[in-house]
């Protein structure tokens, strides 16, 4: 299989570089009148999916607002991520998972690879245990042409304090890693950046894509974006969903929504 940032790179020049985040809070779900609960959270599934297939190339699922549903989410959860692929999206599941040795194993063998029960094209992880101990997620990412985001500069202020000192050590790490798997190729271990503030990282020598988490709600404006990441420009993954997700659940005014921004990202990177 293709690396996912050859995948990326291929959507990218179509849909753009836009993720879409599948966030279905608790309160949107009463906003848009479908109700908080399992049902609910199937309905918001088949509106979305339909308008994510022809508005954007990546999708960005929060796992936690499917898991705080039980069972039933978790079953639309797996459902939405299968139905996403099959339509042609990578999937990004927003899991941040990481521990250590047969713990991570469990958690690489659910979400990455074929044979995965809950199989996305990439997951987000914490590296706060070592980006050694992240071994089972990189070797099954590896393998099955997939990737793994590493949370190095959160878009949360309250982060900044204990990432602060070590994120130009991960990012180094994370560009050794790549180097070693995937000689002169961008390599499945990426990065979560936030694009607000002053970057001061060598985001260039990483050799890694980049997902920036907190256009919209969160501050992040598509020119933040582009300040951000202008020594890169083709490897940033932005990533929106609150400010989309408000206008809905009538699926034009969605679809409009997620499009102009699709657009301009398009744009301007």
């Amino acid at each position: 299989m293709k690396s996912f940032a050859a995948r990326f790179a291929a959507i990218r020049s179509t849909a753009g570089p836009l993720v879409w985040g599948l966030d279905p809070s608790g309160p949107l779900l009463e906003q848009w009148g479908l109700g908080d609960d399992p049902d609910g959270l199937d309905r918001f599934a088949d509106i979305v999916l339909p308008v994510a297939a022809c508005s954007v190339g990546l999708v960005k699922p929060q796992s936690a607002f499917y898991e705080r549903h039980g069972w039933r989410g978790i079953r639309t959860l797996t459902r939405l991520v299968a139905d996403a692929r099959s339509a042609g999206l990578l999937v990004i599941l927003d899991v941040k998972r990481g521990d250590v040795g047969s713990t991570n194993d469990a958690y690489a063998q659910a979400y990455l690879g074929k044979d995965a029960p809950l199989a996305a094209d990439a997951i987000t992880v914490h590296p706060y245990l070592g980006l050694g101990a992240m071994s089972a997620f990189v070797t099954r990412a590896h393998q099955s042409g997939g990737a793994v985001l590493v949370v190095t500069r959160s878009s949360n202020l309250e982060g900044r304090p204990m990432q602060a000192p070590v994120e130009t050590a991960l990012l180094r790490e994370i560009g050794q890693l790549n180097a070693e798997l995937a000689p002169g190729e961008l390599g499945p271990v990426g990065a979560v950046v936030g694009p607000t503030g002053e970057p001061g990282l060598d985001l260039a020598s990483a050799n890694c894509l980049f997902l920036a988490p907190g256009v919209g709600a969160q501050g992040a404006s598509p020119q933040d974006v582009a300040r951000a990441f202008a020594t890169c420009p083709d490897r940033v993954m932005p990533s929106a969903s609150r400010s989309l997700l408000a206008a809905g659940p009538d699926k034009n005014r969605l679809r409009d929504a997620v499009a102009d921004l699709a657009a301009e990202f398009r744009h301007i990177l």
